[in-house]
């Protein structure tokens, strides 16, 4: 697999795919795609020999925001997905590092997010604290406030 900072049409497919299941093309557009500020990472499928295009496997975006309640240089990631073909594989976990990685050469001295309660063990995993009560955001319900220091992974 391979990871690069992309144009947001390029992983706009899979988001809306995997992150808006059935609901219509505007509910997967952020507020933040159009700020010169933020940025896409793209994962790649590895085609091998076939000759076929690598085709994007999973995604996030990250932006500057700062954390409530932390004065250090911070970039919020949302929109993180994979394809359900791929999931447990890496994908996921590769793109939220190749990201983090380009939020700290950004000036980034934490990243965090809103992130589904159901992907707990996920965010723990890569070394991330849960911060502050659940909290539900409609439609994708429970979410904690995940964040982490360690950004040169």
């Amino acid at each position: 697999m391979r990871t690069a900072v992309v144009p947001v049409e390029e992983i706009f497919a899979l988001r809306w795919a995997v992150l808006r299941t059935g609901m219509p093309r505007e509910t997967a557009v952020y507020p933040e795609d159009s700020r010169g500020d933020t940025f896409h990472i793209a994962v790649y499928d590895d085609p091998g020999d076939s000759g076929a295009e690598p085709v994007v496997k999973g995604c996030v975006t990250f932006f500057p925001d700062p954390m409530p309640g932390e004065t250090a240089p911070a970039f919020r990631f949302r929109g993180m997905g994979s394809s359900p073909e791929v999931r447990g594989q890496g994908y996921g976990a590769a793109a939220l590092k190749a990201g983090l990685r380009e939020a700290a050469a950004r000036g980034a001295e934490l990243g965090w997010c809103n992130g589904r309660t159901s992907a707990t063990g996920f965010y723990e995993h890569l070394g991330f604290t849960a911060v502050g009560a659940e909290f539900t955001i409609e439609p994708s319900g429970p979410h904690y406030v995940f964040v982490t220091k360690d950004l040169d992974r």
